[in-house]
């Protein structure tokens, strides 16, 4: 038995150890990250397994690890997860949680978890179920119970998924963030009591941990920022501090006067909004910064590796004082060293060049790029009109417009309506418009009010016995500051012409898009009106490519059936990512919502370089 059980045992580890599943161990301790009971410098690469195509994650994966990362970092996005009220998705496609992490172990990656419950990210609502706003009792961030209840619920039923994927049994997780940049919250909320705020942040520290959370705690904040973010027993790292004596000062005055010390988000590029510049970090910059954490001891994790795409209405928002609203873009690409399509760039090349000079570990070679098409011109051979698509489902009746949270709808698209017996003119006011919306009067379009511009009224005349028609998209929910806690939308106050408010007999028509719309036989198609488009196309061999949608005005694509995200003229994108994975050989269909419809459409052409950087308009 002894001759037959010691090679079996052998063979086993060999097994293990060839697809990284060998038992390692990490901790803190002596002001160092322990790793097998050595000091080790973490080299981290952020990327979100929901904003890549499942297909792809190894080949993400392996690109981190050609850069010369040795650890990946992940947000989890609570509503990414909880499809609905109560049901909970961590099996199909980009909701996987565990074949990720599982991936990046047997890619030599640790990993590090970012469960929130609040992520920011230039996520819809930050990662929150748009549903939590519907219980007005509950408050959000906060050390309301009936907010944490539901973050306990969230936080059970993600580590009943990866507890066993931690380091301390065996898997590739070393750490877990408790909350997220919550100084900055604390910054932005003064109305709410530090000690307050400290109860809540300390609460969902006590969760992770009572969910099974056994390896080390830490927070994330910029550094000027711990007194209202670090929580006691979590280690403080910092967000965007190129200055190394800073950061080592503040954390030791945070962490008992020790390390280790890490930038847990290091930017090498930026987060883009719609109608603003595409934002750009040059390599020589990161390159001096990355050399700096290097020389200094300093761990690091760069936000963001591989951005991906902000899939369907996946992509948040953010506010400032001149925009009530700043959508995200739907690439995020983030300037970022491997490209929204996994490619490698100058500023990927100029990172693996360094960590070749500096690692203590080998850096394997960079996998192939996945192959690129493009597909000849796609003819558009179907369409129909929104608007009728809308009226022909029941409609709810309100004395008043009501939110898409009140219809119990998400994201998309709600059209309100209205019929006029009385002739009225003058100015619309839509004060409370969240967020963009196309007005019609008998069917023609007369404005177009958009809360990223902040334009909420125009002139109408409605003549008698006529019908007013408003189309209202959800643009986003804000992820990021104070104003979270305000994210209804829809229509939210009163709708006036001049100074009479529209009140009685409004007819609200759901329009959620979370499925492929069915188009019937027909080719309604009228300027001005809101229209899809549909065609059909022939592909050989699937690859990647790029929908080329700068001639196009607003909306949606569907591509067999997926939604692969928001395309809008005012740029700076105008190209939308086409994952080849989604695609098959054969007969493949494409469905264009165009909101705006000012040109009639007769095809899509695809190309296979995006542009990101276009021009950008008001």
């Amino acid at each position: 038995m002894k001759k037959v059980f010691l090679p079996l045992l052998l063979l086993t580890l060999i097994i293990s150890q060839a697809f990284g599943q060998a038992k390692h161990s990490f901790k803190i301790a002596d002001g160092n990250f322990i790793y097998d009971g050595k000091p080790i410098q973490i080299h981290s690469g952020e990327m979100h397994f929901a904003r890549i195509p499942k297909a792809y994650w190894k080949q993400r994966l392996q690109m981190l690890r050609a850069m010369g990362m040795n650890a990946v970092a992940t947000y989890v996005f609570w509503n990414h997860h909880e499809t609905s009220p109560g049901v909970w998705d961590f099996k199909t496609e980009n909701r996987d949680i565990r074949e990720f992490v599982k991936t990046a172990q047997q890619e030599g990656l640790m990993v590090i978890l970012r469960p929130g419950p609040y992520a920011c990210a230039e996520w819809e609502f930050g990662g929150y179920p748009w549903w939590l706003q519907n219980d007005k009792q509950l408050i959000i961030r906060s050390k309301n119970d009936r907010f944490l209840d539901s973050c306990k619920t969230y936080i059970n039923q993600l580590m009943g998924q990866v507890k066993d994927l931690q380091i301390t049994h065996g898997g590739p997780i070393i750490m877990v963030q408790a909350e997220n940049e919550f100084g900055s919250y604390v910054a932005q909320r003064k109305d709410v009591p530090l000690a307050d705020h400290k109860i809540y942040s300390a609460a969902i520290k006590e969760l992770l941990l009572k969910a099974g959370v056994d390896v080390p705690l830490f927070t994330s904040d910029g550094d000027w920022l711990f007194e209202g973010g670090v929580i006691k027993g979590a280690l403080p790292t910092a967000n965007g501090e190129g200055d190394t004596k800073n950061l080592k000062k503040l954390i030791n005055q945070y962490n008992e006067g020790k390390g280790p010390y890490m930038v847990a988000e290091y930017y090498p590029g930026w987060l883009d909004h719609w109608g603003e510049k595409f934002e750009k970090v040059s390599e020589t910059s990161v390159i001096k910064d990355l050399e700096k954490y290097l020389k200094d001891t300093v761990s690091f994790n760069i936000y963001m590796a591989h951005g991906g795409t902000n899939f369907g209405f996946t992509s948040g928002a953010n506010y400032d004082k001149e925009h009530q609203i700043q959508p995200d873009i739907t690439s995020y690409d983030y300037d970022a060293p491997i490209s929204e399509a996994g490619w490698v760039t100058p500023k990927f090349t100029a990172i693996r060049n360094l960590m070749k000079k500096y690692a203590a570990y080998s850096i394997p070679e960079v996998p192939a790029q996945i192959p690129v098409i493009q597909i000849p011109a796609i003819k558009l051979t179907k369409t129909a009109d929104l608007l009728e698509l809308a009226k022909n489902q029941p409609a709810v009746e309100s004395d008043t417009p009501q939110t898409f949270e009140t219809l119990n709808q998400g994201h998309g698209y709600v059209l309100y309506s209205r019929k006029f017996t009385q002739p009225i003119s003058g100015t619309l006011n839509l004060q409370g418009l969240r967020d963009y919306a196309t007005i019609y009067v008998n069917g023609e379009k007369v404005g177009e009010l958009n809360r990223q511009s902040n334009k909420f009224s125009c002139p109408i005349n409605i003549p008698f016995n006529a019908r007013l028609d408003i189309l209202v998209e959800n643009l986003g929910r804000i992820n990021y500051g104070g104003e979270i806690i305000h994210n209804l939308k829809g229509i939210i106050s009163p709708v006036k012409i001049e100074d009479h408010e529209i009140t009685g007999n409004w007819q609200m028509y759901k329009l959620p898009m979370d499925k492929v719309p069915a188009l019937e036989e027909g080719t309604a198609n009228t300027i001005g009106r809101p229209t899809l488009y549909q065609g059909t196309f022939e592909i050989s061999k699937p690859g990647d490519t790029f929908l080329d949608l700068k001639n196009w005005g607003k909306g949606i694509v569907f591509v067999n059936g997926i939604n692969i995200g928001r395309y809008w003229k005012i740029g700076p994108q105008q190209t939308l990512y086409l994952p080849g994975c989604w695609l098959k050989k054969g007969t493949n269909s494409i469905i264009v919502l165009d909101q705006l419809n000012d040109t009639q459409q007769t095809g899509i052409t695809t190309v296979t370089v995006p542009v990101l950087d276009g021009p950008v308009s008001k």
